[in-house]
């Protein structure tokens, strides 16, 4: 998927997030406003991300909270897009005027904050076992421990990214489901070329871009899989799986031998059948409704787990996770942290607060029982294609949660993805001038 889409890849919607969303309007002066008044009701601000969707969802939440905790008051807020959500945020960090708690944070940006001190440990404020616990989250949230075995963010959802398969064109080549292996996967590069030259499995111009985040929907969604979920970089060390890194890069250059990848701008690759196989968010499905009525899941399209290296189990295949959550500012008073604990009590004690964000956003709660709760299960028969979503939110795997992800991201393109989708370097050689950037800046 591409950038020039409306609102594409949740990079624009929900994924801006990570690189261009969240911060706030009029965030200058509401700090100094929050805490408790003369009345003993304590105030708290929370910025909620600049999509109108999920702003809705805060606010009515935050009405209805107050009538049961009338003592408490939520002042919710659109965040500002301009400059960045990390430059606000930090903006406002360093002009005392931070909220008590903001949502929209991934692991990356926290990592920054975490390491200046500006977020409370979670973890360390009563309640925090109580809201894991009766959201039915706890394998959910072991991902997003950080390196100092703290809990910095409670992730409000979780998108466990899939790759989408055009069922149509695999059909036609006489292969009925989705490759899940390496060896699969090149078999059906093989047909598609002989009998489709001017077809390609993967056609999309981001491989060969070195943007930090474009290598969540790429690198890190095969990575998850082949090292079965293990860590890339953990605190300030690399720690990734040389093998598995190096089986991505040969698989992807194995692609490249066939001619089976595209890396170059190309309008609507995979709706037009250009491509075959792309990664795809939850948030693909209104955009396809509106603009490409043609593409319905389990005739014209179908969505699977990562391929794996092949002798690898494809059961439970990990994957990256497109997950942001919500954090409380250490700036906070004692009486605004254990308020906004409460409100997040309140809101995940009831998992009908977690089926109104999901009918509003369509953006998966991170729950491990999400796939199986009844509170959950009419919604999914109404929306079969997000179902796989919600089955595979226990295997998604959040991105790294050091404060240098920008840079290092990047080198993972430069150094390693980018040069062996070009046939410039091999895949072991891409491997190691990566590994050797990344653990020159981590030094």
């Amino acid at each position: 998927m591409k950038m020039n889409r409306a609102l594409k890849k949740g990079a624009s919607l929900l994924f801006a997030a990570t690189m261009a969303v969240s911060v706030l309007s009029g965030c200058g002066n509401k700090g100094t406003e929050q805490g408790a008044g003369n009345d003993g009701v304590t105030t708290i601000e929370f910025w909620a991300a600049p999509n109108p969707t999920q702003q809705v969802y805060w606010e009515a939440v935050a009405k209805e909270f107050e009538k049961e905790n009338p003592e408490i008051k939520v002042n919710v807020s659109a965040i500002k897009e301009s400059p960045s959500s990390e430059a606000s945020i930090q903006s406002a960090i360093a002009g005392k005027s931070a909220p008590t708690m903001s949502e929209n944070i991934n692991r990356g940006f926290a990592a920054q904050l975490a390491e200046s001190k500006a977020l409370v440990p979670l973890n360390e404020l009563e309640g925090w076992d109580e809201i894991v616990s009766a959201r039915h989250m706890t394998e959910t949230v072991k991902g997003w421990t950080f390196a100092d075995g703290n809990q910095y963010v409670l992730p409000i959802y979780s998108n466990p990214m899939l790759f989408g398969w055009r069922l149509d064109i695999l059909k036609e080549l006489g292969v009925n489901e989705p490759p899940k292996t390496y060896s699969e996967m090149l078999d059906v590069a093989k047909k598609l070329k002989e009998k489709y030259p001017e077809k390609y499995v993967w056609a999309k111009a981001d491989l060969a871009d070195p943007t930090a985040w474009k290598r969540w929907f790429d690198f890190f969604m095969l990575y998850d899989a082949a090292s079965e979920g293990n860590n890339f970089i953990e605190g300030n060390n690399f720690v990734a799986d040389d093998k598995a890194g190096i089986n991505v890069l040969t698989f992807i250059d194995n692609l490249r031998k066939e001619d089976a990848l595209l890396a170059k701008q190309v309008t609507d690759p995979f709706e037009t059948g250009l491509g075959i196989f792309t990664d795809i968010g939850p948030w693909t499905f209104t955009y396809w409704a509106e603009k490409f009525p043609e593409m319905k899941y389990g005739e014209t399209f179908t969505l699977a787990a990562p391929p794996v290296p092949d002798g690898m189990s494809t059961e439970n295949v990990k994957t990256f996770a497109d997950t942001k959550g919500l954090v409380i500012y250490a700036s906070a008073t004692d009486e605004q942290k254990k308020a906004a604990m409460e409100f997040m009590k309140w809101i995940y004690s009831d998992p009908k607060n977690d089926l109104e964000w999901l009918e509003k956003t369509s953006l998966p709660p991170a729950r491990d029982d999400l796939a199986t709760n009844e509170a959950f299960t009419t919604f999914f028969e109404k929306n079969p294609v997000l179902q796989p979503y919600a089955e595979a939110v226990p295997n998604a795997i959040p991105s790294i949660d050091n404060a240098k992800y920008n840079e290092l991201q990047t080198y993972i393109g430069q150094h390693a993805v980018n040069p062996v989708v070009k046939g410039e370097v091999d895949p072991e050689k891409g491997w190691n001038e990566m590994k050797k950037a990344i653990e020159g800046d981590l030094k």
